[in-house]
């Protein structure tokens, strides 16, 4: 049962949710919770008690000392969290979670009736994938909705996939059921840079949710974190003949199709976001 102490009042809560595990590459959606989570100063609302869920084996409880040199115990879970944006006109439930390993459908109408108590109006999932996508170009972001209209409203494409899912396209099934909106958004990872982290890719999962919700997100230390990443598996595509050939080949794929970036609506949305953020970052 998921753990709590009292429901707070929102404004029209839209839930964004990630999972580590099979759905996060790179764990680049579960970093872009933790970055809305961390930015928005987000306060912990609830937990969802591990003991139904996961297998300890598999995702193992670690020990830590604090910050008063106490050894504490901190088992695996999903957490909530609720950040109050000044600057927007809703709310936002943030689900920073592990994959569960049984008892999913229990698991995800645990997250949706929370979610129904709070009132959330729409649930955004975040994901990442390994792609044949280079290093050295934008990161590209799929977004998808169950439901025609709700694709329609918000600028994503139905979803037609078929195929084996995880937690979130359970969790995403489930919203469509309870005639919840949902939208997933998908980041690819180049498969040759799998390794955690990727923060390119959580830049642009980031940057699509600012986009999706229409709130400003203060970017932090992300942007030079994305560049370092970028400048880092430069000089090791230099370093092999071999992977630096198969980059350029990915790169002139890319190249031979229209970059969504290069064009004037994105251009304007890059400014919206300028406009959105002036303020959030001390300037």
């Amino acid at each position: 049962m998921i753990e709590f102490e009292a429901l707070p009042e929102l404004v029209d809560p839209v839930l964004v949710a990630a999972f580590e595990g099979w759905n996060d590459a790179g764990d680049s959606a579960s970093d872009a919770v933790d970055h809305l989570i961390r930015v928005w100063d987000a306060m912990p609302l609830a937990e969802i008690d591990p003991e139904d869920y996961y297998d300890y084996q598999v995702n193992r409880p670690m020990i830590a000392f604090d910050d008063e040199g106490v050894r504490r115990l901190t088992w695996p879970t999903t957490r909530v969290y609720v950040a109050r944006l000044p600057l927007a006109t809703r709310d936002v439930v943030l689900v920073h979670g592990i994959e569960p390993n049984m008892r999913w459908r229990q698991f995800t109408e645990e997250i949706l009736g929370l979610a129904a108590e709070l009132g959330v109006t729409l649930s955004v999932t975040l994901g990442a994938l390994l792609s044949d996508s280079p290093h050295s170009r934008p990161v590209p972001v799929t977004g998808t909705a169950t439901d025609p209209g709700t694709a329609l409203s918000l600028g994503v494409e139905p979803s037609h996939y078929e195929g084996p899912t995880g937690i979130v396209g359970v969790l995403q099934e489930a919203c469509a059921r309870r005639g919840l909106p949902s939208v997933s958004l998908w980041a690819a990872v180049p498969h040759y840079v799998a390794q955690a982290p990727s923060p390119k890719a959580t830049l642009a999962l980031v940057r699509r949710v600012e986009d999706l919700l229409d709130v400003p997100v203060p970017l932090g230390d992300l942007v030079e974190e994305a560049r370092a990443w970028e400048i880092g598996v430069d000089e090791l595509a230099a370093d092999d003949e071999e992977v630096a050939d198969y980059v350029r080949q990915l790169e002139e794929a890319r190249d031979t199709t229209d970059l969504p970036e290069a064009s004037g609506e994105a251009i304007a949305r890059e400014f919206e976001r300028y406009l959105r953020r002036r303020g959030t970052d001390g300037t």
